[in-house]
C-alpha cells in the first residue's frame, strides 16, 4: 500500500512543460483540499518534462503533506500519464484534471456528488473558452467518436472526470485512449457514467500541447481501434475462490 491509499479520492494531474502554471497549481489544489467532499490527495504525474516542472513539483510536494509525485523517464503521452496514475492509486476513486487549470478543482464537488451512483463522472465544460476554430474541430471529433462508440459522451476532452479505482483499472489503455474513457468504462459489465456542468477558463500560462493532428484527425483514426478493442474486451466474474 502506498501513501494514497490514506485518501478517498486521487487526484491525478499530468505534467509535461508546465513549469509556468505550478505556482497556479499549488495554490488552487492546496486551497481545494480541505473543502474537499472526500478526503483527497494530489498525485502529480511528470510526463517527462524538459524544462523545471519536475524540480518545481518536487518543491511543492516537500511543502505539501498531501501531494506526491512520480515521474517518467522520457515522455510517453497522456494516456500512458493516466495510466500511471490508475495503476499507483490506491485510494477508493481516483480524479483527474489537467495541469493548465482550464478546470476549476472546487467542481470535484459537483462530480463526488454523484459518484457513489455510478461508475463515472465527467464534467461538460460550459462557456468554453477556447478559440473558435479549437471548438470547431473538437465538435465534429465528439461527433464522430459518439457515432463510432454510441456512448452518449457529450465532451470526453473535458479534463475533470472521477472514476472509483477498480474500475479505472481494467481500463484498457492505449496511446490515445484517454479521449475514449466513458466508451472505454462501458465496456465493463453493469458499468455507467454520469455528465455534469462544469465551468472552463481560458489557458493563461504556458503552451496547449494540441494541435490538429491530435485534436481531430489522431481521435478519428483512434475510433477504429476502440471498435476493434469492444469487440475483443474480456469481461468475467469470479465464481468462487481460494486464495484469500
Amino acid at each position: 500500500m502506498n501513501k494514497t491509499a490514506d485518501y478517498e479520492l486521487t487526484i491525478i494531474v499530468p505534467v509535461f512543460n508546465e513549469e509556468d502554471n505550478l505556482h497556479r497549481l499549488e495554490e488552487r489544489l492546496s486551497a481545494f483540499l480541505p473543502g474537499s467532499s472526500r478526503k483527497a490527495c494530489v498525485l502529480f504525474v511528470d510526463d517527462g518534462s524538459k524544462d523545471g516542472s519536475l524540480s518545481g513539483i518536487k518543491d511543492i510536494c516537500l511543502r505539501h503533506q498531501d501531494f506526491f509525485y512520480i515521474s517518467f523517464e522520457k515522455n510517453a503521452g497522456l494516456s500512458a500519464a493516466l495510466k500511471a496514475g490508475f495503476d499507483y492509486a490506491e485510494s477508493g476513486l481516483v480524479g483527474y484534471i489537467d495541469a493548465d487549470l482550464q478546470t476549476e478543482p472546487e467542481d470535484f464537488n459537483l462530480l463526488l456528488q454523484a459518484i457513489d451512483g455510478y461508475s463515472m463522472v465527467i464534467g461538460i465544460r460550459t462557456g468554453r473558452k477556447d478559440s473558435w476554430f479549437k471548438n470547431a474541430q473538437s465538435k465534429i471529433a465528439n461527433g464522430f467518436r459518439r457515432m463510432m462508440t454510441h456512448d452518449g459522451a457529450v465532451d470526453t476532452g473535458c479534463p475533470l472526470k472521477v472514476i472509483h479505482t477498480d474500475v479505472a483499472k481494467r481500463i484498457p489503455m492505449f496511446k490515445g485512449m484517454h479521449r475514449f474513457l466513458p466508451a472505454l468504462v462501458l465496456l465493463q459489465d453493469e458499468a455507467s457514467f454520469k455528465q455534469v456542468p462544469v465551468r472552463h477558463f481560458p489557458r493563461v500560462a504556458g503552451k496547449s500541447k494540441y494541435h490538429l493532428w491530435n485534436r481531430f484527425w489522431g481521435p478519428l483514426a483512434d475510433c477504429f481501434t476502440y471498435r476493434w478493442m469492444k469487440r475483443r474486451y474480456l469481461n468475467y466474474k469470479i465464481a468462487e475462490s481460494n486464495i484469500d
